[in-house]
């Protein structure tokens, strides 16, 4: 498939929604990024699809070229916005990274029968955090948890070089940087009067964040209830290269105990990020979207 994406817009609530299109293949696939991500997060996968494919990768509302989007953004109005390009589109599968595993599974459980597969990237079980937090005790955690990428987006950075010299200090993509990873942090960079800033805005990065960290019974019910073929796709390690990963072990083997829809694969030598954007993981995933996973 050609690497060259073609910018789309779809229509949506309260204005049109930016996404990449790759491809021209009949076959259609719909993909979402992760928390702070955006639609060049799936360029890798793409270019790893067959011929008779295209990959459609939407810049979810407040995030990417849809940055300017109104809100709410939360989990379900993100699968709203999903499940309406999906039938703009005539897609069959819905993939979706980290936040947009769980918005892909939303769009399955609100809104059933929407694709004839799901293909969940390292998210779309329950998450271990405590219930009853404050906003502000939830604000923490997604600090912990996502760190600096959450920081950026409250930074302002002299150029789009030292926007991308950022993400080549990341200790989950320096190690493994390729022109994968330097397209999707060129891409997420907004260059205005001030200087470089990220695409992603903060208030829908912390809503869904908040919303991901409170909504375990959900994300639970939602699995148990799942009647579409899936398939989750694991990363060995988390979100900084550390050898815990982001999904909770235990979290990933219930589901696949109690949803029979669920098929799980576990793909070694990757991180939360490598195992969209590096070379062998996103062959992994490509072949999965395309349902040619053994």
């Amino acid at each position: 498939m050609t690497t060259a994406p073609v910018p789309v817009e779809l229509a949506a609530q309260n204005g049109a929604l930016h996404a990449l299109r790759w491809g021209d293949g009949p076959r259609v696939a719909v993909a979402l990024h992760g928390i702070t991500a955006n639609a060049m997060s799936w360029g890798a996968v793409a270019a790893r699809l067959p011929a008779e494919w295209s990959l459609v990768s939407l810049d979810q509302r407040g995030r990417g070229r849809s940055r300017d989007l109104p809100g709410p953004y939360g989990v379900d109005d993100l699968a709203r916005d999903a499940r309406d390009v999906v039938r703009a589109t005539g897609a069959e599968v819905l993939a979706g990274h980290s936040l947009g595993a769980y918005v892909a599974l939303a769009v399955d459980h609100l809104h059933p029968g929407t694709v004839a597969r799901l293909v969940l990237v390292d998210g779309g079980v329950p998450l271990p955090v405590p219930a009853g937090l404050s906003e502000a005790e939830l604000d923490a955690v997604l600090d912990t948890t996502v760190g600096p990428m959450v920081e950026r987006l409250r930074t302002t950075y002299a150029d789009v070089d030292a926007y991308v010299d950022f993400f080549r200090a990341h200790p989950a993509m320096g190690p493994y940087w390729s022109d994968d990873l330097a397209l999707y942090a060129r891409y997420d960079a907004v260059e205005t009067a001030d200087g470089v800033r990220a695409a992603a805005s903060e208030e829908a990065v912390r809503a869904a964040g908040r919303e991901l960290l409170t909504r375990s019974t959900q994300v639970r019910d939602a699995v148990a209830g799942l009647a579409t073929p899936t398939h989750l796709l694991t990363a060995e390690r988390g979100m900084f290269d550390e050898p815990t990963p982001f999904l909770p072990p235990d979290a990933v083997a219930e589901a696949e105990r109690t949803a029979s829809a669920l098929r799980v694969t576990a793909l070694p030598d990757t991180n939360h990020y490598t195992v969209l954007l590096g070379d062998a993981a996103a062959g992994a995933v490509a072949a999965t979207i395309a349902g040619e996973a053994g």
